[in-house]
């Protein structure tokens, strides 16, 4: 009987980013892509918003202060190094991960065209081996300080994608704490998760082994890292931010679950590093025996959840 090759291997890229800065982190985040390829990954995942970086200036610059020039032209800077997928700015990963035949989930600033060109989203791309953008999802709803910068999504990337034995679908931060979000994806099949952080512990030493242990699933959470020697002092405002700033902002804890809800990789901190494990979907099989949320143990007939994954936008024309 012939066997099907079940096993995968995957990178996490616990990095930080050259912070507020596409060029230079677009040119470290494809190193790592090499490196993950090179090391006959077949998938890599970078954290929540990594390029160019995580808004943590909020919090430490008063930025819910009303007409704040101070806020204000942060807010520029940060908008003008925001990705721009319509003008090309990930077309370098696409053309990598053709050539490396290596799959990429990575964490943008988006500054979506179809929205007018300004405001600014907290997405994650989907970027397959064949180097195509599969799907944009871009967070349903930023938490706490973050809507002082970032729009709110739509259902529209709440989507999954297959991999050799798998299906592959990821989410931004809590949208992972979110139970009918995460049910979108179990509902299509979903047997790798993958949750983007931008970097703290707290965020993913429980939470990771919660949803394998819920979905049956393995669930890869990759996060950022930032240090306060990261904050160039060219940015708008830096002595401000680096006033108000602690040594670490964000100290990653990466980290890999298997199926049974029990550590693969136990949360890293603090290390800039490309973790690698192979998973076998054998052992999605193995712990669905007896549970699978989304097929036998679970109730249609009683409950279902209705999803609108049509990307909003304000105008349509009919010419």
């Amino acid at each position: 009987m012939k066997r099907l090759n079940t096993k995968l291997k995957v990178g996490l890229a616990q990095i930080a980013p050259l912070w507020l800065d596409k060029e230079g982190t677009t040119k470290k985040m494809l190193s790592f892509v090499s490196e993950a390829a090179d090391k006959g990954c077949d998938l890599v995942a970078f954290g929540e918003a990594l390029l160019p970086g995580y808004p943590f200036w909020v919090e430490l610059t008063n930025g819910a202060k009303f007409e704040s020039k101070v806020q204000k032209e942060i807010f520029a800077h940060y908008a003008m190094q925001a990705v721009s997928i319509a003008a090309g700015d990930l077309a370098v990963f696409c053309q990598l991960a053709k050539q490396k035949k290596i799959m990429i989930i990575l964490g943008i600033i988006e500054r979506a065209e179809d929205r007018g060109g300004h405001s600014l989203y907290c997405a994650l791309v989907n970027i397959s081996h064949e180097g195509i953008i599969s799907y944009v999802h871009r967070k349903v709803m930023p938490t706490y300080e973050e809507r002082l910068v970032w729009a709110s999504g739509d259902g529209h990337g709440l989507q999954v994608s297959k991999l050799g034995a798998f299906t592959v679908g990821a989410l931004n931060c809590w949208e992972n704490w979110m139970p009918l979000i995460r049910s979108t994806l179990y509902a299509q099949g979903e047997d790798l998760h993958i949750a983007l952080w931008p970097g703290n512990i707290r965020n993913t030493e429980e939470i990771t082994r919660f949803i394998a242990k819920e979905s049956r699933s393995f669930v890869l959470s990759v996060s950022g890292l930032l240090n306060k020697s990261d904050i160039s002092l060219q940015l708008p405002h830096a002595d401000l931010i680096l006033a108000n700033s602690p040594e670490q902002l964000a100290n990653g804890g990466s980290c890999l679950a298997g199926p049974d809800g029990e550590w693969m990789i136990a949360p890293v901190l603090g290390e800039e590093v490309l973790l690698v494990a192979e998973i076998d979907h054998s052992r999605v099989f193995e712990e669905r025996q007896n549970f699978d949320p989304s097929g036998h143990y679970s109730r249609p007939d009683i409950v279902q959840l209705s999803v609108n994954r049509e990307r909003q936008q304000l105008i349509h024309f009919k010419d």
